[in-house]
């Protein structure tokens, strides 16, 4: 594979096209344009210094383990316990943005029906489509596997002309755009809460969202060209080109808001497609909303495949419930097919209270950005504290190390505490922000876990590479 490659993967996980466009309606509530607009290159560069101190631990160890092989080789004398929780946090933001990214889909699929008179939109059958989503990923990823990987070739000039695509049109065809006052500076709160700086800090959730996913360069070095430089590369890349593109989206939206009357108000409870509708027609908004449909599909597709590999490698070294079970092997595709069913299964249910919560997107965005944040900074936190005895490889930070270090630590505890707390006012079972909840049964368990059982036996992640290990995988597959 090489750099190229590697950064694309990475770019069409943190996928703009999902990300910026599922949680727009979410972010003209929790501070409207201001924030979705200044909010974007702020979280962006918190986002890049967070990236940077991963590719530097990256390219010390560029292994497909990733995050939880890097926690147990920072931490010489607790390098299983440090594993642990960074394979456990990682597993929970995992299945968590698979299904924020494919419950979005299923919100914009459901939208575009209903535009087409087929199909209501609604809670009940928008979790119907989100299932039949899933369905469809863990099939590919079961039985598709060349095809998933023309696919995900696919997906990245589908992303990048998306964008261009999307912003041309809104640029062009609308006769009418919002002011730059509007777009730069308008403020909007309908959360119920008083304070306009909770509310603005809440409406953050959208940019750190979408910035998720870059670690996937890091679990590809292994089968990329010059590993130790290209997948730190890869890391920093895919964070500052979907900066900038993901910038030039929301603005081109916002920009092109037709009908506002202190909210984007859309029938089919998805801002975009309203936004396209009136913007550029019926015909041309349908075709932009394919366009986001098609990314946000793409996506979710590589989400379940990158889910199901760290869930292979995390029950291989028997990490997880009935380990013995995700981490077979399909002997005809030679992939982890439990492992996909896992993620597929784990993220139907994390979208399950859609049916009765209203704010449940929120809140299963929510605890993809605390787990997968979690999961990325312990590693930092490790090689901050060893310091000068940190060997670095080729790709590193030099005297900016230690400083970059402890900001991104300080930015994922912020952000950790932030997107935990309540996002509407009053708080009633019907906007409860649930991802409280789910951190800390994931905690507990893990801790429990660990407490009554693991730390008498997890040593850390197993290596598998000998040509005796090797061999005893092939013949295990039935291979020669």
């Amino acid at each position: 594979m090489s750099g190229f490659s590697n950064f694309a993967v990475s770019f069409t996980i943190i996928s703009i096209l999902s990300g910026c466009l599922t949680l727009y309606g979410t972010g003209m509530g929790t501070g409207g344009p201001a924030v979705i607009v200044w909010g974007w290159p702020v979280v962006g560069l918190m986002t890049l210094l967070v990236g940077l101190a991963m590719a530097e631990v990256c390219s010390s160890y560029p292994t497909a383990g990733g995050l939880y092989y890097w926690s147990a080789k920072l931490s010489p004398n607790n390098g299983p316990v440090f594993s642990w929780f960074t394979g456990w946090f990682n597993f929970l933001g995992q299945v968590a943005v698979t299904a924020g990214i494919d419950f979005g889909a299923a919100q914009f699929i459901n939208a575009l029906l209903d535009l087409e008179g087929w199909y209501k939109a609604g809670a009940a059958h928008t979790v119907i489509i989100f299932g039949l989503i899933l369905l469809l990923h863990g099939g590919l990823n079961t039985f598709g596997v060349k095809l998933v990987a023309l696919l995900n070739n696919v997906s990245v000039w589908w992303h990048v002309l998306g964008v261009l695509v999307i912003v041309g049109v809104l640029a062009v065809v609308p006769s009418h755009h919002q002011s730059a006052g509007f777009v730069f500076g308008h403020f909007v709160n309908t959360t119920g809460w008083g304070s306009s700086i909770y509310v603005a800090a809440l409406g953050l959730l959208l940019a750190q969202y979408t910035f998720t996913g870059y670690d996937a360069s890091a679990h590809m070095t292994e089968e990329t060209k010059d590993a130790a430089r290209s997948g730190p590369k890869g890391i920093v890349m895919s964070i500052l080109v979907s900066l900038v593109a993901g910038w030039v989206l929301l603005i081109g939206i916002t920009f092109a808001i037709q009908n506002y009357n202190g909210e984007v108000n859309s029938a089919t409870g998805v801002p975009p497609a309203q936004i396209f509708m009136d913007a550029v027609g019926a015909s041309g908004g349908k075709m932009l909303l394919l366009v986001a449909i098609g990314a946000q599909l793409f996506c979710g597709m590589a989400s379940v495949t990158a889910n199901s590999r760290m869930i292979y490698a995390f029950s291989r070294d028997g990490a997880l419930p009935a380990s013995w079970f995700w981490h077979r092997i399909n002997p005809r595709t030679r992939t982890p097919t439990n492992g996909v069913w896992l993620a597929a299964v784990g993220a139907f249910l994390l979208g399950l209270p859609a049916l009765w919560n209203q704010t449940a997107y929120t809140a299963v965005t929510s605890i993809a950005v605390i787990g997968l944040y979690i999961a990325y900074v312990i590693p930092t936190f490790l090689r901050v504290r060893l310091g000068d005895s940190f060997v670095r490889g080729p790709w590193h930070l030099g005297r900016w190390s230690r400083a970059i270090g402890i900001a991104a630590v300080a930015w994922v505890v912020v952000i950790t505490v932030l997107f935990m707390l309540p996002t509407a006012n009053p708080v009633g079972a019907s906007n409860f922000n649930y991802a409280p909840i789910a951190v800390l049964v994931v905690l507990g368990f893990a801790g429990g876990w660990w407490a009554f059982s693991a730390r008498n036996w997890f040593t850390g992640p197993k290596v598998q590479g000998s040509a005796e290990e090797l061999a005893a995988v092939e013949r295990d597959l039935g291979g020669s």
